[in-house]
Parts: structure tokens; C-alpha cells; sequence
């Protein structure tokens, strides 16, 4: 199977419709050699810059909640007002760096923590994940 059928069949069995903007978008993040951290903005540059065909930054934004939404995407938050997305789902941590706006992961395994707080009454922590903002 070829891995735009691939693509068509994870959108199908999430309950997404394969759209060509949406096929378009998981092409771009899941055929990667190695994990992709972006911004939406940052997204949309890369899928508009060939100029071939444009999709709106609209269209962007909805597509990536939807794949986070489905589990296909982690959002990692980094400030107020700014949200990266991770193509790597799995449990791990981050270096924010604060003068290039990049992440890079860390293994969950390399940050060691003797206590957690306790969670609010009825509450369960589910996990946790740790963002360490570096700079020069």
C-alpha cells in the first residue's frame, strides 16, 4: 500500500474525512524521518511556499485541532498565547529554546522527579511532561 492510501486509511478510521487539503496536511507532517515540532504559522509556510496550491491558514488550524483531536498530534504549550504541535505522541519532555523558538525532545526517562503535587479531589494524574526553557 502506497502511503498516500496509508494516510487516507488513518483519516477514514478517525473518523475524518480524507479531504485533498487534509491528505495534503498528514503527508507533509507524518512522512518525516524524525519528529516535526511546529507552530500553525509555521506549518502554513511550508506547505504554501512551492506555491502550487495554497490552503488557507483557516483550514490549517482546523486540520491540525482535528488531528490533535483524533491523537495524531501533541500540542505543547510554551507561553500564554503560543502552542507548538508535536508530531511525536509518545510520553517525553522538551528544551524550549527561548532565542531560536525551537523544541527539541528529551527522553521521558532523562528528567527525575521525587514528587508530584496531589491533584485536585476526583482528580487522577494521567501524566505529566516537562518543558525546560533554555537560552544562551
Amino acid at each position: 500500500m502506497n502511503q498516500k492510501n496509508g494516510i487516507i486509511n488513518k483519516l477514514r478510521t478517525s473518523g475524518l474525512r480524507p479531504t485533498k487539503q487534509r491528505i495534503l496536511l498528514a503527508q507533509n507532517l507524518f512522512i518525516r524521518n524524525k519528529t516535526f515540532h511546529f507552530t500553525v504559522e509555521k506549518l502554513e509556510k511550508e506547505i504554501n511556499k512551492n506555491g502550487n496550491e495554497k490552503v488557507s491558514l483557516a483550514t490549517i488550524y482546523n486540520t491540525v485541532e482535528a488531528f490533535t483531536k483524533a491523537g495524531y498530534l501533541k500540542e505543547i504549550l510554551t507561553s500564554k498565547n503560543k502552542s507548538y504541535y508535536d508530531t511525536n505522541i509518545k510520553s517525553h519532555h522538551h528544551f524550549y529554546d527561548e532565542t531560536t523558538k525551537e523544541l527539541t525532545d528529551i527522553n521521558y526517562n532523562q528528567v527525575k522527579l521525587n514528587k508530584l503535587p496531589t491533584p485536585p479531589k476526583g482528580k487522577k494524574i494521567k501524566s505529566f511532561e516537562v518543558v525546560i526553557r533554555i537560552q544562551k
